[in-house]
C-alpha cells in the first residue's frame, strides 16, 4: 500500500513540476506573444488606466485626458486641436498614435525606463511630458495666415535647428479620434475620405515641385563650384533659352533676362539663366549640392519621419535644366525648403531640425534632451554671404517686397511651381525667407510657405502675393519681444 502511495505522490510531484515549468515558460518565453495577442485586453486596460502625459508648447500643455469611467478609462483630449494637430498627431484607443504622440509614446504613456528614479526598476509610471520647440505665437500666425487654404508652413531657428512652427492646412481635431465606438469609426471614415485630406501633414509628409524657390539651391551650386565668380557679371544666356537637345524654348515671366547676371536672375527669377547655369554645373555636382541641403535623404526624423525630397539621380541635360528651376521631377517638403533658407541664414551651416526639445517626468525632471547638431555644411560661408544679399534684394527690389518688415533685415525667394498634366492645374505658390532684427547678431528664423490653391495669376509674383504675407506674419511673430 505504501508503495502505491509513494508512486502516486511521485506522479503528483512530476505533475506539479510540469505545471511550474509550463507557468515559467509562459511568463518568460510566451509573455510577449500573449501581450501582443489582440484578444488580450489587459494590456489596453493597463495602458489607458491612467492619464496620458502632456505635450507642451512653451509652459502650456496642449493635451489632456478625461476620465470616461469605461474599462479603457482615460481618453486623450486636445486644446486647440486643429492648431497643433500637425505637431501632436493623435492618440487613439482605436487607431493608435502618430507624430509626437507616437514618437514619444513610451514617455507619455509612462512605460519608458527613463522615467524610473532607479536603474532596472521597471513598472508603469505617471505619464511624462514631451516639451516641443514650437513657439505658440508663430504657430498661430502660420495657421491664421493659411486660413484653411491647402498648404503648409515650416519655420526653423537657423542657429539651432529648433522647429518654431509647423502647420498643415486644412487641419482637423485629433480629439474626435481618441475613443472607441461607432462615432469614432464614422469620423475616421469621413476624415480619411475627405478630398481635402485634412489628416495629411503637408509640412513634412507632402512633397511639391518647389519651382523658383529652388533657384537658391541652384545658385549655391553655381557659386560653390565656381561656375559663376561674379554675381553681377553677364552669364551669356540667351532669351529664349532652348532646352538642350530639344527644340523647346524655356519662357521667362519677366523681361531683361537675356545674358542677365546671377544677381538679376535670382532677384527677378529668370528661368533661362538658372536653367542654363544648372546645366553648366552638371548633374554630378548638382547632386552633391542638393544632397548637402537634405534632398534624397530618406532618414530625416524630427523625431517623426519626413518624406524624402527628390532630385533625380539620372537625367538628360534638358531634364537637368528643368530640375534646376524646381520643375521636372524635383519635389520638396515645406520643411526641406525651410532648411534651404536656414542654411543660407546660418552662414552655410545647416543644423539638423528637431521638434521635441526634451522629455520630462510628470514632476518636471528632465529625462532626455535633444542634442543640437550640424546636418551638413550646405555651402561655403562666402557663398552663403552672397546668397543672403541676393535674398535681401528679392525683398527690397524684387518679387518678394510684400515680405518686408520694418526694423528687420529680411531675405526671401518667391516661387510658382507648375502643376497638373500639361501644367493645367493651379500653380503652387512658394515663399522661402529668413529674418534678422536690425539689433540682433544673427537671423532669428527661416520660413517656408506653400499655398496649393493660390488665388492670383500665374507667374513668380504668385509666391509674393499668396505665400509671402504668411511668411511675413510668421517672421514678425518670431521677432516680437
Amino acid at each position: 500500500m505504501i508503495r502505491y502511495i509513494r508512486r502516486a505522490a511521485g506522479f503528483c510531484l512530476v505533475l506539479l513540476v510540469a505545471l511550474l515549468v509550463n507557468a515559467a515558460r509562459i511568463q518568460v518565453l510566451g509573455a510577449d506573444a500573449l501581450d501582443s495577442n489582440p484578444a488580450n485586453r489587459r494590456v489596453a486596460i493597463a495602458r489607458y488606466h491612467q492619464p496620458r502625459g502632456a505635450i507642451m508648447v512653451g509652459e502650456e500643455s496642449v493635451t489632456g485626458s478625461k476620465d470616461t469611467g469605461q474599462p479603457l478609462r482615460y481618453e486623450r483630449t486636445y486644446k486647440n486641436g486643429p492648431l497643433y494637430a500637425s505637431v501632436t498627431g493623435y492618440a487613439s484607443q482605436t487607431y493608435g498614435t502618430t507624430l509626437v504622440e507616437n514618437a514619444e509614446d513610451s514617455v507619455l504613456a509612462g512605460t519608458s525606463p527613463l522615467l524610473s528614479p532607479f536603474p532596472l526598476w521597471h513598472r508603469r509610471w505617471a505619464g511624462g511630458r514631451a516639451v516641443t520647440t514650437i513657439k505658440a505665437s508663430m504657430q498661430r500666425a502660420a495657421y491664421d495666415g493659411l486660413g484653411g487654404r491647402k498648404g503648409a508652413v515650416a519655420a526653423i531657428e537657423p542657429s539651432t535647428g529648433r522647429i518654431l512652427a509647423l502647420v498643415s492646412s486644412p487641419s482637423y481635431d485629433p480629439g474626435v479620434l481618441s475613443g472607441t465606438g461607432r462615432a469614432v469609426a464614422n469620423t475616421w471614415s469621413r476624415l480619411t475620405r475627405d478630398p481635402n485630406q485634412p489628416m495629411l501633414n503637408r509640412a513634412i509628409r507632402q512633397t511639391y515641385p518647389p519651382g523658383s524657390a529652388f533657384k537658391i539651391v541652384t545658385a549655391a551650386a553655381v557659386l560653390d563650384t565656381g561656375t559663376v565668380t561674379d554675381v553681377n557679371a553677364p552669364t551669356d544666356t540667351p532669351d529664349p533659352y532652348v532646352l538642350p537637345n530639344t527644340k523647346t524654348p524655356l519662357p521667362n515671366e519677366v523681361s531683361g533676362c537675356e545674358n542677365a547676371s546671377l544677381a538679376y536672375a535670382v532677384t527677378f527669377s529668370c528661368n533661362t539663366v538658372m536653367a542654363g547655369l544648372g546645366v553648366k554645373v552638371g548633374l554630378a555636382r548638382m547632386l552633391d549640392a542638393v544632397g548637402k541641403f537634405g534632398f534624397n535623404d530618406t532618414r530625416i526624423r524630427i523625431p517623426s519621419g519626413v518624406a524624402k525630397s527628390n532630385f533625380d539621380t539620372r537625367m538628360s541635360p534638358d531634364q537637368l535644366a528643368l530640375s534646376s528651376i524646381g520643375q521636372f521631377d524635383t519635389t520638396a517638403t515645406p520643411l526641406q525648403m525651410a532648411m534651404v533658407s536656414a542654411a543660407v541664414a546660418n552662414g552655410g551651416e545647416l543644423k539638423y531640425p528637431y521638434l521635441v526639445d526634451r522629455t520630462t517626468t510628470s514632476g518636471g525632471r528632465t529625462v532626455s534632451t535633444t542634442a543640437r547638431r550640424t546636418y551638413r555644411q550646405a555651402m561655403n560661408p562666402a557663398t552663403a554671404f552672397q546668397l543672403r544679399q541676393l535674398m535681401v534684394d528679392v525683398v527690397q527690389t524684387g518679387t518678394g517686397m510684400s515680405a518686408a518688415i520694418p526694423g528687420a533685415t529680411v531675405g526671401g525667394k518667391t516661387g510658382t511651381a507648375q502643376n497638373g498634366v500639361g501644367n493645367t492645374g493651379t500653380p503652387y505658390a512658394w515663399f522661402i525667407s529668413w529674418a534678422k532684427a536690425d539689433d540682433a547678431a544673427q537671423p532669428a528664423v527661416a520660413v517656408a510657405v506653400v499655398v496649393e490653391d493660390a488665388s492670383v495669376k500665374r507667374g513668380d509674383v504668385s509666391g509674393g502675393g499668396d505665400a509671402a504675407p504668411i511668411a511675413k506674419a510668421v517672421m514678425a511673430a518670431a521677432l516680437a519681444r
